[in-house]
């Protein structure tokens, strides 16, 4: 068995083309409110992004989907935010930091370590434990009440090209925030996982974790790191998410939104993350306002699971993922 990763930087262009075109020729809107409409999906997509990367990052390491990280991304949101009511915001969030990553420590050790080398769906079912788990203990701990999060990132929207465009193009100047802290984070693993010895023994885990300890590699402590990286990533995506919707338990369900970003992306593949969500959030507003009209609106909630379903009937690997081809 080999596999074979193939990069589909012409489909995913083709694609944005595509949407591109779309309301130009159904002629609905003039290139300015096109443009707002891209870019606010754009944007969105990011924000969906920072979730898959989670889930990206513990398949990696381990081989199994992490149900649970839309629950971790709720726990970081409300341990940062009932810290920071007593603290400075700076200081509360080393400490949701230094929290998450004891929240690995226990995943490890409690969760994990009794169940290496089980079936990938045993994994799974141990994520789904752990998600509910979360839920609970983190309403029990910090309450059940919507708390509002203020980080300092701007809430006006701010027009910009005006110089080119007649009016300018509105743009979330939240959601942009986002997406460059974004772009940092996933341009920081990047580098972590393909120029660092840490990020290649992640890999070597993925691919079989009996051959990994065969050749000495510590699968215990890889596994902590690698949910330690996923608390950032989740207490980032939570920073983002309720600085934007409000901490409120509803941020779960984020994760469900994460999971056509990784099917488009690919489940291994940290720029896939990014790309998925980027097409994700893109289709689903120039879907929603352009083609909203003719089928009674709601496209918005649905958009992305047809998606998925189109790529899993014809590209089950995602965009970047890796193709698996077996030999006789």
């Amino acid at each position: 068995m080999e596999a074979l990763r193939r990069p589909s930087t012409i489909t995913f262009f083709v694609l944005l083309a595509i949407a591109a075109v779309m309301p130009m020729v159904l002629g609905q809107a003039k290139f300015p409110q096109w443009l707002e409409v891209a870019l606010g999906g754009l944007l969105t997509g990011v924000l969906y992004s920072l979730v898959a990367l989670g889930l990206v990052l513990i398949f990696k390491a381990s081989g199994v989907f992490n149900f649970a990280q839309g629950a971790m991304v709720l726990f970081a949101a409300l341990t940062l935010v009932r810290l920071a009511e007593k603290m400075p915001l700076a200081l509360a969030i080393v400490l949701t930091l230094a929290v998450m990553i004891a929240l690995a420590w226990l995943i490890e050790r409690l969760v994990l370590r009794p169940l290496v080398n089980q079936e990938g769906i045993v994994l799974f079912m141990a994520t789904l434990g752990v998600a509910y788990f979360l839920d609970g203990f983190g309403q029990a701990v910090w309450g059940s009440d919507i708390y509002t999060l203020h980080v300092g990132m701007p809430k006006e929207p701010k027009i910009i090209l005006e110089g080119f465009f007649d009016g300018g193009v509105l743009v979330d100047m939240e959601d942009l925030v986002a997406a460059i802290i974004a772009a940092v984070l996933v341009a920081a693993l990047t580098l972590f996982f393909q120029k660092t010895g840490t990020g290649r023994a992640l890999r070597a885990v993925a691919d079989d974790h009996q051959a990994a300890q065969s050749i000495g590699i510590p699968l215990n402590r890889i596994w902590v790191i690698v949910w330690s990286v996923a608390g950032l990533v989740a207490l980032v995506a939570g920073i983002v998410w309720g600085s934007k919707l409000g901490v409120q338990f509803s941020l779960s369900q984020v994760a469900l939104k994460a999971l056509p970003v990784v099917i488009l992306g690919g489940f291994t593949s940290i720029p896939g993350a990014i790309v998925g969500g980027l097409i994700i959030g893109l289709g689903e507003k120039l879907s929603e306002v352009y083609l909203g009209p003719f089928f009674g609106g709601g496209i918005e909630a649905w958009f992305a699971y047809v998606l998925a379903l189109v790529f899993l009937l014809f590209r089950p690997e995602g965009l970047f993922g890796e193709k698996i081809i077996d030999r006789v």
